[in-house]
């Protein structure tokens, strides 16, 4: 009920709530890490990516993923085919992808 009322407080539609709600909980075993098993997170995660195929994407979604980081990095995940790392901050991506060509290399020579 309280995930709910946050929900609506943030402005988002009905269609988004459960979203809301269970990006709330992932959020919460991402910060606390000791709370949960790894079954538990699993079954969150997955339980948030299916919510997350079925949302539509607007602007009341990009307003969910800005509020949780684990949940936006999720979705960027299930979504790297078609807009690669379209979430996260530009700097840290290039300094990913030039570190990972590093390390290719480096293991090729």
């Amino acid at each position: 009920m309280q995930q709910a009322q946050q929900s609506g407080q943030l402005g988002l539609p009905q269609r988004l709530h459960s979203l809301a709600a269970m990006a709330a909980l992932l959020e919460r075993l991402d910060r606390l890490a000791g709370d949960a098993s790894a079954a538990q997170y699993q079954e969150v995660a997955r339980r948030v990516g299916q919510l997350l195929e079925a949302a539509e994407p607007d602007a009341y979604l990009d307003r969910l993923l800005a509020l949780a980081p684990a949940t936006a990095e999720l979705y960027e995940n299930r979504h790297y085919a078609e807009a690669g790392l379209c979430r996260s901050p530009l700097d840290a991506a290039a300094a990913a992808e030039l570190e990972a060509r590093r390390l290719i290399g480096r293991l090729r020579g």
